[in-house]
């Protein structure tokens, strides 16, 4: 693995796709080989993770074990986005409105730009002294994750921001920013861990320098992607959330109430600055714009209501529109709300930098910069909805999906996404960033990498390797397949039937990981189970995943039996060796959920073209899903143990025997049905 990492890194452009299980010493192997190469051509090394999880292990334990181990030094940056941090600006804000507990707002300030959406309990009020006096002390250094105090979800967005409410230089807090701070820690580091969100939006932001030279994409909150050459650890999670980059969404009803609260902010605005034209708008020309945006939003969600009649029976009910196609005159409509949008966008650009660049504007300046950025962010996601629904679809490519949900509140939702991650990493990542390695313990489904490829877009010249496990698996684990009289699709009678098979035949004074495809079957199971067996279960979502975790290890530890019921999540990155997990039991081949719009318009699209969309993707991602599942037992040389497969459609069904073969080496022990 060391050579490949190498190899790929080395050369301009280089790509390289490695699955390496369990066991391999992946994070040591692209260390070696990719600071060794960053250093030799003065470029930086970005690890990208899935998981905070994987970011805290390689920032706590693995970079610092191969500096020592090699007696080198580098300096090393863990880069967060915005939201990670505290907004020392807003801090402040929240703190002095305690003073004024009728306004809970600014001093003489609209209730538009009021702090609090309403009246802080006690320990909210302590949380913000507390947090102010740490950080005024300099006792913390505003990172989130480290909090001096518990932060509830009232008080963590009020004293955080994002990109579009961060006035950056112009902030009167610049200088004692944490945020700024760190990003001035990463420009001076030679390794760089970060997740893959923020990885993800930094090469989608639009770059190149002053001059017109540099990438066209990136390099905005992170190193220039030509200047960096990236792992992506986790690779497996890279697709999805390209894909949920792209996506945007429109809460009709929500949208119309925000302009209301924009038009009254944007009053503010132009009292505050005395003008009385900006960005060649007068106030009143600009209230048309707005009013012109909104009646547009009411026609569209008058026209939806009128076209689509949903079905009472359905709990979640969806229009979807068949290859991506939406009926015409929806389509007009958002060609129109595009137009408009757009026009607002320019405009309120120019109202909230008059507001940004006035000197002495006070309190209600920094709100107002605040919330009028933040508005801008709003716009902007809805423009994206707009745009992917008025564009026509190109050739040959896969289309967008466009879909329309209606909430438990009978609100309409518009929806619009790419479903395939290819177009975009092609766009901004491959040919861009000067090299890149993905990794991941299960990448290809039985050594075959076309899904993956696929799914990313992956270059034609790059190379793809499966390493063997360390472990020997053929002695150290046995997979079953019991004789199941029924299937998954009869869930009812499937559900009886998976919690005889738990009863009668799990060891319940063992560790066991018992995974599900859906929370109604976990559940049901669990009522089925006699009620000495449930007391040893902790199933997800009745705790923290870390505090059932820890509790499950500390019975078995205490030499008491613990079994953990969990869903998709719990099949991955859930390290429990020896005998903290000594069975896993598989209930069902992990296919996707088939009402998924996006995966459903993918699946459209390939049936178009003559292509079977369940053997070329609803199969390969599944065997990885299963392969990855069964990677919960082994996790090192001295483990042993069971995985048990309660779904005979890998026995019966057409598809199975290649699910098989793709699986790891275990031990097979498949029971013959009477």
């Amino acid at each position: 693995m060391i050579a490949e990492v190498a190899k790929a890194l080395g050369q301009t452009g280089g790509v390289a796709v490695i699955e390496a299980p369990t066991g391999t010493g992946k994070s040591m192997a692209y260390l070696i080989a990719g600071l060794e190469v960053a250093r030799f051509q003065k470029k930086r090394l970005l690890i990208a993770t899935a998981t905070v999880a994987l970011q805290e292990q390689l920032v706590q334990r693995d970079i610092p074990q191969y500096l020592r181990l090699n007696g080198i030094e580098a300096k090393v940056a863990l880069a967060k986005g915005r939201g990670r941090y505290l907004c020392p600006r807003n801090l402040a804000m929240a703190a002095n409105s305690l003073n004024d507990s009728a306004q809970m707002g600014l001093a003489g300030m609209d209730a538009d730009l009021a702090i609090w959406i309403k009246p802080p309990a006690a320990r909210d009020k302590q949380t913000l002294v507390k947090l102010s006096a740490a950080f005024d002390h300099r006792e913390w250094d505003g990172d989130m994750d480290t909090a001096p105090e518990p932060v509830s979800d009232l008080v963590r967005p009020m004293i955080t921001t994002s990109a579009g409410g961060c006035t950056s230089r112009k902030c009167a807090q610049f200088m004692v920013c944490p945020f700024f701070a760190a990003r001035r820690a990463v420009d001076d580091a030679e390794i760089i861990v970060a997740n893959q969100d923020l990885v993800l939006a930094d090469l989608t932001m639009p770059g190149g320098d002053e001059g017109g030279s540099g990438p066209a994409w990136g390099g905005i909150i992170l190193p220039r992607p030509d200047e960096t050459l990236y792992i992506f650890d986790e690779g497996h999670h890279v697709a999805a959330k390209a894909i949920d980059r792209g996506t945007a969404e429109v809460y009709m009803s929500l949208s119309a109430r925000q302009l209301s609260r924009l038009g009254r902010q944007v009053h503010a605005a132009y009292s505050l600055t005395d003008k009385e034209s900006i960005g060649k708008l007068s106030l009143d020309k600009g209230d048309e714009k707005l009013q012109q945006l909104s009646h547009a939003l009411e026609e569209l969600e008058r026209e939806i209501r009128l076209g689509w009649l949903p079905d009472p029976a359905e709990a979640e009910p969806m229009y979807r529109g068949s290859l991506g196609q939406l009926p015409g005159p929806w389509v007009e409509h958002a060609q129109m709300l595009s137009g408009f949008t757009d026009e607002i966008q320019r405009w309120l650009n120019a109202v909230r930098r008059t507001v940004v660049e006035m000197t002495d504007g006070g309190p209600t300046q920094e709100a107002l910069s605040r919330e009028l950025g933040i508005a801008l962010e709003r716009l902007e996601k809805q423009a994206r909805c707009w745009r992917a629904w008025a564009a026509s679809d190109v050739d040959d490519a896969p289309p967008l999906a466009r879909w329309v949900t209606l909430t438990a509140d009978q609100q309409l939702v518009c929806h619009a996404s790419s479903v395939s991650a290819g177009g975009m990493l092609g766009a901004v990542l491959w040919g861009n960033a000067s090299g890149v390695v993905m990794t991941s313990a299960t990448l290809s489904a039985g050594g075959n990498f076309r899904g993956f490829a696929d799914s990313v877009g992956l270059p034609d010249d790059a190379v793809c390797l499966s390493l063997p496990s360390p472990f020997d698996l053929a002695s150290q684990a046995r997979l079953e397949i019991p004789a199941m009289r029924t299937l998954p699709d009869a869930r009812e009678a499937h559900a009886e039937e998976i919690s005889e098979w738990l009863a009668d035949n799990l060891d319940w004074d063992a560790g066991n990981l018992v995974l599900f495809t859906s929370r109604a079957k976990l559940d049901r199971v669990l009522q089925k189970l006699p009620i000495a067996h449930v007391r040893k279960v902790r199933a997800q979502g009745s705790l923290g995943k870390s505090q059932l975790v820890a509790e499950h290890i500390a019975d078995i530890e205490a030499g008491r039996g613990s079994t953990l019921f969990g869903l998709a999540s719990f099949g991955e990155g859930l390290d429990l060796p020896g005998k903290l997990c000594e069975t896993v039991v598989i209930t069902q081949l992990p296919f996707a959920v088939p009402t998924d719009p996006v995966g459903a318009t993918y699946a459209e699209w390939l049936e178009s073209r003559g292509r079977n969309p369940f053997l070329e993707v609803s199969v390969p991602e599944a065997t990885r899903l299963l392969t990855q599942y069964c990677g919960r037992l082994i996790r090192n040389e001295t483990d042993h143990g069971r995985i048990v497969l309660l779904d005979r459609r890998v026995i019966l069904k057409r598809y199975g025997a290649g699910m098989l073969r793709a699986l790891p080496p275990f031990q097979r022990v498949i029971e013959r049905t009477a």
